[in-house]
């Protein structure tokens, strides 16, 4: 009882901090179904959130902030592969694209790495989202905290990023 007590205390800090409501409001103003939800261990990694889940590793979104010479790109690359640089590179046709450190993801998206979210940034960001996600029914993404998640299908990702898919994985 007590130990239930405890996670209801902690899910709800969780649910009332100000990067968890962006993307709840985000969610809520596209499609009223959709939720963020809570885990009682961490989604900070693809592998912690599928283990979490119960679900398969591809089927977790990890968003992935890139930057260029003048811009940023957040991808969207299933757990179980590897964004592919030298793919996005082409795509783009710039030679300098790399990884954003810490605080440019934070700067950038308002999210902490761990709780990246593909919806609610502070910022606009252009958005890829890796073809290889397709494969899924549903698939689980950050909701702003390394906690919380939400599940939503392939199709209704691409809406709500408005992002474009493209094969950006290895």
């Amino acid at each position: 009882m007590l130990k239930t007590l405890i996670f209801y205390k902690i899910m709800k800090e969780i649910l009332n901090k100000e990067p968890v409501q962006r993307v709840k409001n985000k969610l809520k103003e596209f499609d009223k179904s959709l939720e963020v939800v809570v885990l009682d261990s961490s989604a900070r990694t693809a592998k912690d959130a599928a283990e979490s889940l119960k679900t398969e590793v591809g089927s977790i979104v990890k968003s992935l902030l890139l930057r260029t010479k003048t811009s940023f790109l957040l991808c969207l690359i299933a757990g179980d592969k590897r964004c592919s640089l030298n793919k996005i590179k082409k795509i783009l046709n710039q030679k300098d694209v790399s990884m954003a450190d810490a605080d440019q993801v934070k700067e950038i998206t308002g999210f902490t790495i761990g709780g990246v979210s593909p919806v609610g940034h502070l910022n606009k960001i252009d958005i890829f989202i890796d073809e290889s996600l397709k494969r899924f029914a549903n698939i689980f993404a950050a909701a702003g905290h390394p906690n919380s998640i939400f599940k939503i299908n392939f199709e209704n990702l691409c809406k709500i990023t408005n992002g474009s898919i493209r094969d950006i994985s290895e």
